[in-house]
């Protein structure tokens, strides 16, 4: 086993707020708002980690955010992170350029259970920028395709011009052991696809509900009205994963800024069962 060096370890465990230096080594543009950034540490080994997991993203003087990662499992020494900006944080992400210096905790959390769906088919279904933390997901089952049924992504977002990794979806689209839905809120002249809510292309995917694992990441409404669909096509809730990144703060289950009824989500999250959860969404102000 290859351990990190001794003064990383050490300040791991005696100073778990203390951020690695990463220094971005990559930036591609998304779309008007939301960037891809790819971060490389400055200080030892890569980071390791799961498809769901997150780590927090510290900008030097003015603070810091969770982010779930949306690169490669199978590329460790590259952290991905594809970010929009909501606010001075991650505005100050999004306008970081390469070379620029940036800190990172984690990874955190609990992950998709990708390795649960092996020999099962998989439905991902993701609003908005909630395709970032599915894309990990996509890449691990694409890297041993043969071990899983049927795969699916359906996939919405406001306008064609906030869609995500527009190069990788024309790819993913074309694969022929991969059905790929794709819905936008409003077109535009130049869209020729579907108008509407994800739950609209649901019944164009084909999938055994007995022998499927869903994923979903967008807007807590959208996984709400997903997963009802998904149950009343024969799902299981205990077979529908849900991601909720609320109110993070310390990423360390301490501060207690991220707690949901009896789960820190810090670190019994951000990945659910959504029968865990169901009825605590439904809850006003929870």
């Amino acid at each position: 086993m290859t351990l990190p060096p001794a003064g990383v370890a050490a300040r791991n465990v005696i100073e778990p707020m203390l951020p690695r230096p990463f220094r971005v080594s990559a930036r591609r543009a998304e779309t008007a708002d939301t960037v891809t950034l790819e971060m490389e540490p400055d200080d030892g080994p890569g980071l390791a980690f799961t498809p769901g997991q997150f780590t927090m993203i510290y900008v030097f003087g003015i603070g810091e955010v969770p982010i779930s990662i949306s690169g490669s499992p199978q590329d460790p020494k590259t952290l991905v992170h594809t970010v929009r900006s909501v606010g001075a944080v991650t505005q100050a992400i999004v306008g970081l350029d390469v070379g620029d210096p940036i800190g990172v905790r984690g990874p955190y959390g609990s992950g998709w259970p990708v390795g649960r769906a092996e020999g099962r088919d998989v439905v991902l279904v993701a609003g908005g920028i909630g395709l970032a933390p599915l894309r990990p997901v996509l890449y691990a089952v694409l890297a041993n395709r043969e071990r899983f049924g049927a795969v699916s992504l359906v996939y919405g977002s406001r306008t064609p011009a906030d869609l995500l990794f527009g190069d990788q979806l024309h790819i993913w689209r074309s694969r022929f052991d991969l059905e790929v839905e794709v819905t936008v809120d409003r077109s535009d002249e130049h869209w020729f696809g579907d108008v509407g809510m994800v739950t609209g292309l649901l019944p164009r995917i084909s999938f055994d509900p007995a022998n499927t694992i869903s994923m979903l990441c967008g807007p807590e409404i959208m996984m709400k009205v997903v997963a009802r669909e998904l149950e009343m096509r024969g799902l299981a809730p205990d077979d529908i994963h849900v991601s909720l990144e609320r109110n993070m703060k310390c990423a360390i289950a301490f501060c207690g800024h991220c707690q949901f009824g009896p789960d820190f989500l810090c670190r019994d999250g951000p990945v659910l069962p959504y029968s865990h959860v169901a009825q605590r969404l439904t809850v006003t102000g929870l």
